[in-house]
């Protein structure tokens, strides 16, 4: 999943991003209004987080026009504005959710994947399996016949990201949009590189491979029949 930050303190974003990237997601940031909004509209995100008080672009207007160019992406502000008016106007321009600063990070996570959720439709599992392939997103941990697989931050994302999918075909450009920011460089054969250590890891020892390359179109997870 794939979240954008606008903010302009950069105590608080690196605070942010690193909690964030840790839970798994990627992470794009931007300290101003214009950017943000730029971003935001131009990038595929699964939800946004505004602070009121920025330079170029007010948080507030930042979101009404946001709302006008994708009407369902989720919205959270994040605000030392702390007075009822102030959270009812948040929320009355647009907004899904308003935090006010400090926070926990904890609290800030889970009303995150709280919004998301709600956007899906779809309730976040704890567990994800294909096959004999089992996925824990609380400990983290990845199993195959019982047997441990261990995977770099980003194999994770990936092998999360086709576990959601599972039986559907991803391209290359939905998984740079939902497992990598907005540093990367397009031009590269980075996911092409990262899936094939991932199925590496994933298929070597295993008769009956998951991970599929779909010539022309993308990859898919699905237990071959």
């Amino acid at each position: 999943m794939r979240v954008l930050l606008v903010e302009d303190d950069p105590v608080i974003s690196s605070f942010v991003v690193k909690g964030l990237r840790e839970a798994g997601f990627a992470v794009d940031t931007a300290a101003d209004g214009e950017d943000g909004l730029h971003l935001a509209v131009a990038e595929s995100y699964d939800a946004v987080i505004v602070d009121l008080m920025l330079p170029k672009l007010d948080g507030l207007s930042l979101i009404t026009s946001l709302r006008e160019a994708k009407p369902n992406i989720p919205i959270m502000i994040l605000s030392a504005k702390r007075s009822v008016d102030d959270r009812v106007k948040g929320l009355q321009t647009g907004s899904d959710d308003y935090l006010t600063k400090p926070f926990a990070f904890s609290e800030l996570l889970a009303r995150v994947q709280a919004l998301i959720r709600r956007a899906t439709g779809v309730p976040d599992p704890v567990r994800l399996e294909v096959a004999d392939l089992i996925m824990d997103l609380l400990s983290r941990e990845v199993t195959r016949s019982g047997q441990k697989i261990e995977l770099q931050p980003r194999e994770f994302l990936l092998l999360e990201y086709l576990m959601r999918n599972a039986g559907r075909v991803v391209s290359k450009t939905m998984i740079m949009e939902h497992v990598w920011d907005m540093n990367f460089d397009p031009q590269t054969n980075i996911v092409e590189a990262r899936m094939s250590k991932l199925r590496d890891k994933i298929d070597r020892d295993h008769d009956k491979k998951l991970i599929h390359t779909i010539r022309g179109a993308g990859y898919i997870l699905k237990e071959a029949v």
